[in-house]
């Protein structure tokens, strides 16, 4: 099967002064996706910018629609 993993570590900035309740913690995280066998998996990459992970997934040259000119 085609899968992507995802894998990482939140880690909590300490603030100043005492905390009364905390919202998120430490903590890994591990998220796994079945890919369409449609994905190129040879050509998946991967960027990371201001902690938003962008994903690009292309598709296979073999399932992408073609033009075939009619005579």
């Amino acid at each position: 099967a085609n899968e992507l993993t995802i894998t990482g570590h939140r880690q909590v900035e300490p603030l100043p002064g005492e905390a009364l309740f905390r919202e998120s913690n430490n903590a890994d995280y591990r998220r796994v996706f079945e890919l369409d066998p449609a994905i190129d998996t040879s050509k998946v990459s991967a960027r990371m910018d201001q902690g938003v992970l962008t994903l690009t997934l292309p598709k296979s040259e073999r399932v992408k629609p073609r033009k075939i000119t009619v005579e």
